[in-house]
């Protein structure tokens, strides 16, 4: 254990100064508005340079700052939550490239080495979620990893036809016109829709839960399904296009609308942090579709802090009620646990976007300055509706971790004495109080001229109330109650289901997809490819090289044979 404290010290250090230094940088850059490009050719094929391209300017240094902040204070965690597993060593490394290959993403505007981190995170995501090796994680790890090589394929065809550019650099190719290279600008929208988890993708979000806590809150605040928004925000220029902004507005305002629906149906706590990331995913990608990607990244950035904030208390409060994920079986957890709940009320506040909290800044202006976009009613609908939902199921939260006793017959004993886990909850906690209001004042200086009426200035503050007595009294009602709602049971199961999109997502897939795959491949690779292509290619040449030698072999019998033939072709000839 004293090599466990030791290594993570090393980690909290080492990442952590990484991380100021990368911040420091970041306000350097804005400060002064010079970023800097730094190319190493690895070879040219036809004119065109495979080149390997680190960019640093204020989005990629504060970002990576970011990331590695909440990283560093994660893996600190997790020498508490992870202290009894077997396989503690195996797991700090396969963070440790998780958070390395989220580095590689940020800090390249060049489509081949972002393939590079993007496919390390798919691939140790996979490694990550079926960490536990049960039959559930196995099922959840293939449906992410399914769902994610899509978004990777997505990436290989832009690679192949941005050859035509000449560059891979498609951040300098920000004047490419809206006709030109549709379909490049269609498969990186749809490579940022499957990593980010819009819909249809959206199922393999709350499935990923099966992996450890500490791995949830890294994923779900900083890495794994923000490099769909990071991708948008940095290409941004390359990918203005109406028609595509409109169908990604679209899309993103049903998943936002989705889940948060279906978060308060659900009684599992992780998943519901879950869904509420879906949501918050839909509302960058919806603030993106409007061309605000300054907004889209702020609101990135803040929700990283409260949202790594809300799964690492999830973490501790899991521990203390017996390993179970049940809300309904945590009442009155403010008396074991102060700082915990304290904590998580905090970042439950500010998700809902509590005045001068960290969602507050980026969350509130997202919505003003939606409402002041030309926007059709249908999303304005939207967002009203899921603005109200997030702020009910936020509550039906702090309900249960407030109110009542505990149903469980008390606590199991541990409690928070675990002090590495206080630690970096006390951290998280500070930076989800403060770190919306810094980098307000940091990133925007001169603040969003918003120009609304009484009426719609006031509209998310009273749906915030709407949503919070919804949320809190609706779990005030009796049972008796909530019996009468069985004639209404198909809509609930479709409502709190995600739309059976868990269901459709893998439908099946051994009749349609992989029984038409397995024909395919025995009639084509293992057929008549396999006849004449290379196999049949290679037989042939073996054939021909073996008459060859044959030929050339120094035997008197080949030598009278070949003048026999000869002879046979010359009267032949003559006659």
């Amino acid at each position: 254990m004293l090599w466990g404290i030791s290594s993570h010290l090393v980690c909290l250090f080492f990442l952590m100064g990484v991380s100021l230094v990368s911040m420091w940088g970041g306000f350097m850059s804005l400060d002064s508005g010079v970023s800097y490009v730094v190319e190493w050719e690895i070879f040219s094929l036809n004119t065109s340079s495979v080149v390997m391209v680190l960019i640093f300017d204020w989005v990629s240094c504060l970002f990576l700052g970011v990331v590695l902040f909440i990283s560093s204070l994660v893996l600190y965690y997790s020498g508490d939550y992870m202290s009894g597993d077997s396989n503690y060593n195996r797991f700090m490394y396969l963070v440790v490239a998780f958070v390395f290959s989220m580095g590689a993403l940020i800090m390249s505007p060049n489509l081949i080495s972002i393939l590079l981190g993007w496919d390390g995170l798919g691939l140790i995501s996979y490694v990550l979620v079926i960490y536990y090796q049960n039959e559930k994680s196995a099922n959840a790890g293939m449906l992410t990893v399914l769902s994610n090589r899509i978004g990777d394929v997505g990436i290989l065809l832009s690679i192949s036809l941005v050859f035509m550019l000449g560059s891979w650099n498609l951040i300098f190719y920000s004047s490419v016109s809206e006709s030109d290279f549709f379909l490049v600008k269609s498969f990186l929208c749809i490579a940022a829709m499957t990593k980010s988890a819009q819909i249809p993708f959206s199922a393999w979000l709350p499935a990923a839960m099966a992996a450890p806590t500490p791995v949830s809150a890294l994923v779900h605040s900083s890495t794994l399904v923000t490099a769909g928004v990071y991708l948008l925000i940095r290409f941004s220029g390359f990918l203005s296009s109406s028609s595509m902004q409109s169908f990604l507005l679209l899309i993103s305002c049903l998943t936002m609308f989705m889940a948060g629906l279906g978060a308060n149906f659900e009684f599992d706590l992780k998943k519901i942090i879950a869904l509420s990331t879906l949501s918050q995913l839909g509302v960058m990608m919806s603030i993106l579709a409007l061309g605000f990607t300054d907004l889209a990244f702020f609101h990135l950035l803040t929700h990283a802090l409260f949202k790594a904030l809300l799964f690492m208390c999830a973490g501790v409060i899991i521990h203390s009620v017996k390993d179970s994920q049940d809300i309904r079986g945590m009442g009155g957890l403010i008396s074991g646990m102060p700082l915990t709940v304290i904590s998580m009320n905090l970042a439950n506040l500010a998700l809902c976007g509590m005045p001068f909290l960290a969602g507050f800044y980026s969350k509130d202006l997202i919505l003003e300055v939606a409402f002041m976009s030309s926007i059709n009613l249908s999303s304005v609908l939207l967002y009203i509706l899921s603005t109200g939902l997030t702020v009910c199921y936020t509550f039906r939260l702090i309900f249960f971790s407030l109110s009542g006793c505990p149903k469980y017959g008390g606590l199991s004993g541990v409690g928070e004495s675990y002090k590495m886990m206080m630690i970096s909850l006390m951290v998280l906690g500070v930076a989800a109080v403060t770190g919306g209001s810094f980098m307000a004042w940091v990133l925007f200086p001169d603040p969003y001229m918003v120009c609304l009426s009484s009426g719609w200035k006031s509209l998310a503050f009273l749906l915030s109330l709407l949503g919070a007595g919804s949320g809190y009294l609706l779990n005030l009602v009796s049972v008796s109650v909530f019996s009468k709602g069985l004639s209404y049971y198909s809509l609930g199961g479709f409502s709190g289901s995600m739309w059976f999109l868990p269901y459709l997502s893998t439908l099946n897939l051994s009749l349609w997809g992989v029984q038409s795959g397995a024909k395919l491949f025995r009639i084509g690779d293992k057929g008549w490819l396999e006849y004449f292509g290379s196999q049949g290619g290679f037989k042939g040449i073996m054939e021909g090289s073996l008459v060859l030698q044959f030929s050339q072999s120094n035997l008197v019998s080949v030598y009278m044979k070949s003048l026999l033939f000869w002879l046979i072709v010359i009267f032949f000839i003559l006659g």
